[in-house]
């Protein structure tokens, strides 16, 4: 059995967390969504992910597995939803943006593993109320959220470059605890 856990992400983790996310990026396209093909997440952004210490590593073996950004803060891309409505709009909440898998890693079901770590992280130092958004097009995506419990409430639109505004709109997901 291999050693699996999470920890905080180092300055020195960037490249390897940016391999990572070109590679999300290269199935991101290959399946056609428009989620991520516009440089974003870039290179800024994954380094003030790291240094506000939202940045968590997935690691196989002492490997950098994966990379996903924990936030627990109000994110304003949440504050208007459509087609639905938040359960718990009161308490304070995680939201986990950013998560990709190293490719090698491919097929061991460990984004299971990294969300259900996330959760725990975030639990333990009182959150119970978590959110979740993804491309409608991100069928992996939304699979994830769906088996670790999450709830589809509605649609967001996200502040990303995109090529047109149906390309910002992002399926949102809750789970409270």
């Amino acid at each position: 059995m291999s050693s699996i856990y999470i920890k905080r992400a180092q300055v020195s983790d960037l490249k390897e967390i940016t391999n990572i996310i070109k590679q999300a990026q290269a199935m991101l396209k290959a399946d056609g969504s428009p989620q991520w093909q516009s440089g974003y997440p870039d290179t800024a952004t994954l380094r003030n992910d790291i240094m506000a210490q939202q940045c968590w590593l997935l690691m196989v073996d002492g490997k950098v597995a994966g990379t996903a950004t924990l936030i627990v803060a109000d994110d304003p891309n949440y504050r208007v939803i459509t087609d639905g409505q938040w359960q718990n709009n009161i308490e304070p909440y995680a939201t986990i943006h950013r998560i990709a898998l190293n490719a090698d890693y491919a097929g061991q079901h460990l984004s299971k593993f990294f969300i259900s770590n996330l959760i725990s992280q975030a639990y333990q130092n009182g959150i119970s109320n978590f959110r979740i958004d993804t491309h409608k097009m991100n069928k992996r995506m939304q699979a994830l959220a769906t088996s670790a419990g999450y709830i589809h409430r509605g649609k967001i639109y996200v502040d990303e470059p995109a090529a047109d505004h149906e390309d910002n709109a992002r399926l949102a997901f809750e789970l409270n605890l």
